[in-house]
């Protein structure tokens, strides 16, 4: 069936227009296309939806594939087919190699061909400082390690090559004693290709050949392996013209010239954070609208497909794949053979466990799951699938690779436009395991089955899709009224990814919990600094969310499992809720975190009653702060990047508006004699303070270091929840110094380095009352979004002199931009 889905068409109409018709549209670094949780998402990572293979955060291919067939026309208007490198020598990703390496400086000669290194330790695959590294790996100690690896060619190669490399950290490579690559200080998380010096590649020749590598671990996990891959083949695609591209918060959306026909396709992922039903149903849907342009009728066919690489690891898993219905619905899943739920943890990873789904009405789509380049040529030739499926059920992913694909046959398209779409799906089968227990996603909470959510998310289409449009205008334009254009725009573009950095599950009583991934940072689940930062766009939208989030903490703490007397800083390693496993305490920082947090959800829903549940573990903290919050010791903090820092001054602050918040909780829940106490003690400390941190006219980075700087992102929560401790003039002086420091990316977090936090960039920026101010600290940042060179989702810690990231991606905390829309609605809440 052929659905004309009139709201639907309106609605798409309308989108795009909107686009076209917006002054100045912010161009992503990345795109978001699909994005359900921390491992189901899917994104485009340049301007082109065609220009490139769609990718997971990470930068992994995860492929979509998208035809429309005109006139017998094949255009290419989605991903780009994943061609693999032709591999001269395999990676270890693909088959594990074998090394010789040390972590000894060898002689200056270690990287010769006639160089004897039989004394060197042997080991196979993945070269890591990591004990619990995925696949095949060996292990090396200390910063530094020489490696060797020896190639067999069958002949000598022609063409441009490259070294197909995962390095982390620095590297210096070399082929038969030529230097071939060097970079320092950088690293890649991924496997990527580098180019290849031309004077090293002349050196390779037919017979044995050494690859020679020296990597320098600079921080976080070691990682080497390398490969050679030969020239790529020939790009023969016929591509769309992409016309326009428009991002809301909750859909990305597209215009296409195929010819004489119009292609708008439109990405949602109803992450609706009022409906958790909806928002944690972990199906997301693509919409096409065709229609020709040129007053005639044209013959079209339109193909979507999937790869299992969407529910694997690496490469070389074993995928099995299978056809269902569901009442309306053909189903098409795929997922990994071993099926080791839970079994893979840490940050760059993907899942391997559960099955992806492709959903699409049985009456409006022929589907198939075969060998990807038959299915693509079939269509090409014939606007149709191959008749059957592949005959084998199951094989390693990257082995003639399949892909779950379905064919709609439009029909005759003239002026009145044609609609379908398809639901593209995840089911984990478990999330998360919580110290001992595994935890189910929340729609699964009453005993719904996968085929019963795909059938309600199904039914909801129309529903759900009116309801993303109409909060992604109300949402646009009540930012806009808070901060400007611009400010609407780094909102819109930061939803999706903060909240998609989170999986909600049902605990163990029944209740939400919120878990965020560090994503592109350390892996860990649960981080109080990492829920902190977030804490605005949940606040502002559902602070029971934010509740999910804290309530693990507070459980490690009140169940006895966590005993020191200020707050942990996370509860594992994702997806394993079973501990900290950071290796450092941040006592002051955590503290303050969870105060202040507890604080703003009284003041979002005008009670203490969640602080109340929890006010021995509140009152610990409390105490401790304190105790070392007004000078802390040297100790971590989230923001030393540059080093441990004592007598840290914004620190300090995030201390005493804890115990401000405190105070505030106490006096909510009738305890006024707490309240006069710890208010007292917050404006006491604040005056101390002040003579602590002057200097001149701004206040230091720290209190025995004048001469320095740094942004007072912390006060932020005096003037939101209206603590008053601090004197009022304090944030105008620091916003006009910060004026003065200003570089074209952003303000730099303090005076030892010019990078900076977009997300504690748009704090500062809402200590500023006038909105001139405002709009000052925050377009740099803007700019920032729109130039970066990094072409991966959003970056929240970046060098403000070139807009280049310096570390993290797609991590929650950008969450943190929507705190000027919390302002404003903080501010018309009584105060109590």
């Amino acid at each position: 069936m052929l659905l004309k889905r009139i709201s639907t068409q309106l609605w798409l109409a309308a989108t795009l227009l909107a686009g076209t018709a917006q002054a100045q549209q912010l161009r992503a670094p990345a795109y978001p296309l699909v994005t359900i949780d921390p491992y189901t998402s899917v994104w485009s990572f340049g301007d082109q939806l065609y220009g490139q293979p769609t990718k997971h955060w990470t930068g992994r291919t995860q492929g979509l594939l998208g035809y429309l067939r005109v006139d017998g026309k094949t255009y290419n208007f989605l991903g780009k087919p994943d061609t693999p490198p032709t591999m001269l020598a395999a990676s270890s990703e693909i088959q594990p190699a074998t090394y010789r390496y040390t972590n000894t400086a060898p002689p200056s000669d270690w990287q010769k061909p006639a160089f004897n290194a039989t004394t060197w330790t042997t080991g196979k695959g993945l070269l890591t400082t990591e004990d619990n590294a995925p696949g095949v790996h060996s292990k090396w100690k200390g910063d530094d390690v020489w490696v060797r690896r020896t190639i067999e060619l069958k002949e000598a190669p022609k063409g441009s090559l490259s070294l197909y490399m995962l390095h982390d950290d620095d590297v210096d490579v070399y082929l038969n004693g030529e230097p071939a690559f060097a970079c320092a200080p950088c690293f890649s998380a991924e496997y990527q290709e580098f180019p290849i010096a031309a004077k090293a590649a002349a050196t390779l020749h037919k017979g044995q050949n050494i690859i020679a590598l020296h990597c320098k671990n600079t921080g976080g996990p070691g990682l080497l392996d390398v490969g050679l891959v030969g020239p790529k083949p020939t790009d023969t695609r016929l591509t769309a013209t992409q016309k326009a591209v428009r991002l809301t918060a909750t859909q990305t959306s597209y215009q296409f010239a195929c010819g004489p026909v119009q292609l708008d396709v439109t990405f949602t992922s109803p992450l609706l954070l009022d409906d958790l039903a909806v928002l944690s149903r972990p199906a997301s849907y693509i919409t096409f609208r065709a229609q020709a342009t040129d007053g005639k009728t044209h013959d079209v066919q339109l193909y979507m497909g999937a790869s299992p690489q969407l529910a694997i690891n690496t490469p070389g898993q074993v995928v099995e794949w299978q056809r269902s219905t569901a009442g309306p619905l053909t189903l098409l899943r795929t997922g990994t053979k071993d099926q080791n739920v839970l079994g893979t943890k840490g940050d760059n990873v993907r899942i391997d466990w559960g099955y992806a789904y492709v959903g699409v009405d049985s009456k409006a789509a022929t589907t198939r799951i075969s060998e990807a380049k038959v299915s693509r040529a079939a269509f090409q030739q014939t606007g149709a699938l191959p008749k059957n499926d592949d005959a084998q059920a199951s094989r390693a992913a990257n082995d003639r690779p399949v892909e779950l694909a379905a064919v709609f046959n439009l029909g005759k398209i003239g002026q009145s436009s044609v609609n379908q779409h398809i639901i593209l799906g995840y089911d984990d089968v478990y999330s998360v395991e919580y110290f001992g227990q595994k935890l189910r996603a929340w729609w699964r909470k009453d005993g719904t089955t996968t085929e019963q959510m795909l059938q309600a998310a199904e039914r909801d289409y129309d529903r759900v899709v009116a309801a993303c449009t109409k909060f992604d205008s109300d949402m646009a334009q009540e930012a806009q009224v808070a901060g400007g254009s611009q400010y609407a725009q780094l909102c819109a573009l930061a939803y999706r990814q903060s909240i998609a950095a989170h999986k909600l599950v049902a605990g163990p009583d029944g209740k939400p919990l919120f878990f965020s991934k560090e994503n592109f940072s350390n892996g860990s689940i649960g981080t109080v600094d990492i829920t902190y930062p977030s804490a605005p766009l949940f606040l502002r939208y559902n602070p029971t969310l934010l509740k999910g989030m804290m309530d693990p903490i507070f459980y490690y703490t009140e169940s006895g499992k966590w005993t020191k007397p200020f707050a942990a800083h996370d509860v594992g390693t994702y997806p394993l809720a079973t501990g900290q496993t950071y290796g450092e305490d941040m006592p002051v920082e955590e503290s303050g975190n969870m105060l202040i947090l507890a604080a703003a959800i009284a003041a979002a829903e005008g009670n203490a009653n969640y602080a109340k549940q929890h006010w021995p573990a509140l009152t610990t903290w409390a105490q401790y702060l304190q105790k070392a919050g007004l000078d802390p010791e040297n100790q971590l903090c989230t923001d030393d990047f540059a080093g441990h820092l004592a007598h840290n001054a914004n620190l300090s602050v995030k201390a005493i508006l804890g115990l401000a918040s405190y105070g505030r909780l106490a006096g909510m829940q009738g305890d006024n004699a707490t309240a006069a106490t710890y208010q007292k003690l917050a404006k006491d400390m604040a005056q101390q303070w002040v003579q602590m941190a002057k200097d001149g006219d701004h206040y230091s980075l720290t209190f025995d270091q004048k001469g320095t700087w740094s942004q007072k992102y912390n006060l932020v929560w005096d003037k939101l929840l209206r603590l008053d401790v601090f004197p009022a003039d304090i944030a105008a002086t620091e916003i006009n110094y910060y004026l003065t420091k200003q570089q074209p990316y952003g303000l730099p977090l303090d005076s030892r380095k010019t990078y900076s936090k977009s997300d504690w960039i748009l704090w500062t920026a809402t200590l500023a009352d006038s909105p001139a101010d405002f709009q000052k600290i925050i377009q740099p940042v803007y700019r920032y979004a729109n130039e970066t060179s990094d072409r991966i989702p959003l970056s929240d810690w970046h060098e403000t002199t070139d807009g280049k990231s310096v570390g993290f991606r797609a991590r929650s905390v950008v969450g943190g931009y929507f705190i000027k829309m919390l302002e404003k609605d903080l501010a018309r809440k009584p105060l109590k």
